[in-house]
């Protein structure tokens, strides 16, 4: 499927609910992120039962701000809505294929319960 573009119109709709979505928060003038674009495109290419998304920072702004975004590149995966990774850093391919293997195995079951235990802290 390739990578999509995220912006504030279309963020929510594409991360919440149940799977999982890569996100790449980049900008043009970042060597690094530049460098790492290449293994987030084959990643995309080799896993098109997940979402991978990018947020140009200088484009997006307030989607880097509402995640807190300090360096570039920062790679987040959300599953079945709730952050399970955030880490600023390019990776090399190895890297980022031992990332994605992670995420897919963590328990769902395990996912909703924190997620209903940090609804009822919340409220």
């Amino acid at each position: 499927m390739g990578t999509v573009e995220f912006t504030t119109d279309n963020f929510v709709e594409q991360t919440s609910g149940e799977g999982i979505t890569f996100i790449d928060f980049w900008a043009e003038w970042c060597g690094p992120c530049k460098r790492f674009a290449p293994v987030y495109e084959r990643a995309a290419e080799s896993h098109p039962d997940i979402t991978f998304g990018k947020v140009d920072t200088e484009a997006q702004q307030e989607l880097a701000a509402m995640f807190n975004i300090q360096s570039i590149p920062t790679i987040m995966a959300i599953r079945d809505d709730v952050v399970v990774y955030s880490e600023p850093g390019a990776m090399p391919d190895a890297a980022f294929t031992d990332l994605i293997k992670k995420v897919r195995e963590i328990d769902p079951e395990r996912l909703k319960a924190a997620k209903t235990e940090h609804e009822d802290h919340a409220h």
